[in-house]
This record gives structure tokens, C-alpha cells and sequence, in this order.
């Protein structure tokens, strides 16, 4: 098996595994007791903690753990909201956030907020110049996700937070991570961040929202409680804590963020081998992502591959390929149980059948170059095979 869909989950580290089982046997007291192995619980839910916030390595701040990314920046945008109120009414986002953002805000144009959708170029880069017009003195939030999860994009959210603070605006930035937390270095500058466990060999239903002690305004970010009870991670989000999934969290930040820059380097070699090979053995085919690997605003997270096959049908690809044992994906596995076409394709402006020939090859930690070689092979079989059947059509 070839497992290239890394974008959508990945495989756990047989580490992390070990130690969530080794919970579940051992350590299944309820961290909230008193007695010895309820301490024992809680001292993993420390210690996963400060191994989350180590890997994010975004200056000083807290980690409340979530059951995930999209709970995360459910409780970053909400959370935000509800405490700016006062002080505005208007979000800015991208138009190719994923969907636990923008269905966010359209919840939150409901409740009568304003929201302004930046627009992105062909290669998902954000207009600087809408994200000036926009923010002003009525902004109380900001949203960029830091890479695109369909097509790799780094977005420029150095650029973003100087906006917010030359034009004098109230807001926090906050930046959707899950695409790039353990795969790049994440930026400095935001108040809130959000990460998953499932994304970087953790386990799912696990993830953080990452809280600036002091925000971009000198205060302390302070958001109201998400989930009420019994008051746990310092009652933003109460409920007795999943252990197991906490740990197992922990362990694969802490592998993940290992040597980070030379694990870029490789990926981004394999990643040039795809598609140098790809575009010299196949005719009418179109990279959609960025060409250089990086972590730069403008570059692509090393991981990510959106190719489109023009004649093609990327569904029907993507089932030649299964029975090949490879395994990748169209798009977003978050919105494709989901009627229409990719929103963040279509934001980029490709047309119809642009988007319909699209594959998205995503790579982890257990890739390697040996791979390379048998994929591209059974890529293009694939590809020449439809546009002969197409032809008969």
C-alpha cells in the first residue's frame, strides 16, 4: 500500500499507539481525582501540554485541548466574537478556508456580523490589497489558514498581522494550522492557532487552540468558555479530559516537530520528483500548486501536490488507482461527501473541467523516495487509459 492522502489523516506513530494503549490499561483514572491515579492522568494531560506548546513554538501562550481542529477554530471564531463584540463587528477571512471556518462565519453573519471573503489568485495567494481595504477600526477578527489544505499554498500572515496593526484595528489574528503544524515553522504573529492531532501520526478527535498570553494589543487573550460544567482546561473547556487521546497528541507534536527542516527538505525532494516526472511523461497536465517547496508566503508546504489531468475524470482516477493499492484524494476529504465542486479551486478560478480532471497528492513521514517511481508509473497508466476510452466516447 501507498498511502498519499496525508492531507486528510495519517498513520499513527507506533509510539504513539503504544502510549495510548498503555492509558487506556493503566492511567484510566479521572485526571480531576484526588487519589494517585487520577494525579497520574493528570500529570500526562501536563506534560502533553507542554509538549504541544513547545512544537508551536509561537512565543508565549497556553494550549486548550479540543477534540480536534475543527472544534478548535469553531472556539477561536465564536470565542472571539462573542468577547469583541463591543468593540466591532466585522471578520476577515479568505474565500478557500477550510469549511470549519467559513461555515463559521456564515453562522456568524447570521447572528449579524459582517463578513468580508478576501479573494485569491490562480495560485491561492490572498490579495494583500483586499485584506487593506477590509480590516479597519470595526475588524475584530481575522482568519487566514496558514496553508491551503487543497493545494499547499503558504499564506502571507506576517504580511496580514501588519496590516491589522497599521490600520489600527481591535482584532485578533487568528490562523488555522492543521495543514501546516509539524510540517513547517509556524508563524510568530498570530493570537490564536489552531492544530490537530490527526494530521502530524496523532490520534483523531484530538487537537488544540493555542491562546497568546498577551495579545497584539497588550491585553491578555481571554476568550469566554466554549463548553460549561465542571470547569476543566481552565473552564474554556469543560468535560473530563479524553487521556488517552491528550497523550497521544503530545508524543506526536513532540516527533513531529524533530528535525522539522531537514524532514521539509526531503519531502520537497520527493515532491519535485512527482512533479518533474508527471509533467514529462504526460501531455495537458496542470500543477495547481505553487512549484517551489518552502514555507515563504507564496511557496508550497512541502506535503502538498494538486495536479490537474485535463480529459480526465479525477474520481474515476482515483478508483484506478486504489486497485493499485495507491491511495490519495480529489480534493478535501472534510467536503467530499458533499455535492458540488472544490470552493478553493473554483476561488483560484479554474474552470469545470479543470477541476474535474484534479487529483491532490498529500505526503507524510512514512513516504519515501522508492515510492516515487511505482506512483508516477501507475499515474500516468491511469491518465492514458481514460483519454484512450475517452476518445471512443
Amino acid at each position: 500500500m501507498i498511502y498519499l492522502d496525508n492531507s486528510a489523516t495519517t498513520k499513527q506513530y507506533d509510539e504513539v499507539i503504544d502510549l495510548m494503549v498503555g492509558c487506556m490499561k493503566e492511567n484510566f483514572g479521572n485526571p480531576s481525582s484526588l487519589y494517585g491515579i487520577g494525579l497520574d492522568a493528570e500529570k500526562l494531560i501536563k506534560k502533553a501540554r507542554r509538549q504541544v506548546e513547545y512544537a508551536i513554538d509561537a512565543g508565549e501562550g497556553r494550549a486548550v485541548f479540543t477534540s480536534g481542529g475543527t472544534e478548535a477554530d469553531n472556539m477561536a471564531l465564536f470565542g472571539s466574537a462573542d468577547s469583541l463584540r463591543k468593540r466591532g463587528n466585522k471578520i476577515v477571512t479568505s474565500a478557500v478556508e477550510h469549511p470549519a471556518v467559513l461555515e463559521c462565519c456564515s453562522r456568524l453573519e447570521e447572528r449579524g456580523f459582517r463578513v468580508v471573503r478576501i479573494p485569491v489568485d490562480r495560485n491561492c495567494n490572498p490579495s494583500l490589497d483586499a485584506v487593506r481595504e477590509a480590516v479597519d477600526e470595526d475588524t475584530i477578527l481575522v482568519s487566514f489558514m496558514q496553508v491551503n489544505n487543497e493545494v499547499g499554498t503558504v499564506m502571507p500572515i506576517d504580511e496580514i498581522s501588519d496590516i491589522i496593526d497599521e490600520n489600527k484595528s481591535p482584532g485578533l489574528l487568528h490562523t488555522d494550522a492543521v495543514q501546516s503544524f509539524g510540517k513547517i515553522r509556524l508563524p510568530q504573529c498570530a493570537d490564536l492557532i489552531s492544530v490537530s492531532g490527526h494530521k502530524i501520526h496523532g490520534p483523531k478527535g484530538s487537537g488544540a487552540l493555542w491562546m497568546r498570553n498577551v495579545n497584539r494589543h497588550g491585553r491578555k487573550t481571554s476568550l469566554p468558555s466554549y463548553i460549561v460544567g465542571g470547569g476543566q482546561e481552565s473552564g474554556l473547556r469543560s468535560g473530563t479530559e479524553n487521556v488517552p487521546a491528550i497523550a497521544g497528541l503530545g508524543l506526536a507534536a513532540e516527533m513531529s516537530s524533530r528535525n522539522l527542516r531537514k524532514e521539509a527538505e526531503r519531502l520537497a525532494g520527493m515532491r519535485e520528483a512527482i512533479i518533474e516526472e508527471l509533467e514529462a511523461g504526460l501531455p495537458d497536465v496542470i500543477l495547481n500548486s505553487p512549484r517551489i517547496s518552502g514555507e515563504e508566503p507564496g511557496m508550497c508546504c512541502p506535503t502538498v501536490i494538486s495536479m490537474t489531468f485535463m480529459g480526465t475524470r479525477g474520481e474515476v482516477l482515483l478508483h484506478d488507482l486504489e486497485r493499485d493499492g495507491i491511495y490519495l484524494s480529489t480534493g478535501s476529504a472534510c467536503s467530499s461527501n458533499k455535492k458540488g465542486q472544490s470552493h478553493v479551486l473554483k476561488a483560484m478560478g479554474l474552470k469545470d473541467k479543470e477541476i474535474e480532471g484534479t487529483l491532490r497528492i498529500s505526503l507524510g513521514r512514512f513516504n519515501t523516495m522508492d515510492e516515487v517511481e511505482f506512483l508516477t508509473d501507475r499515474i500516468k497508466t491511469a491518465v492514458r487509459r481514460f483519454r484512450k476510452l475517452g476518445s471512443f466516447r
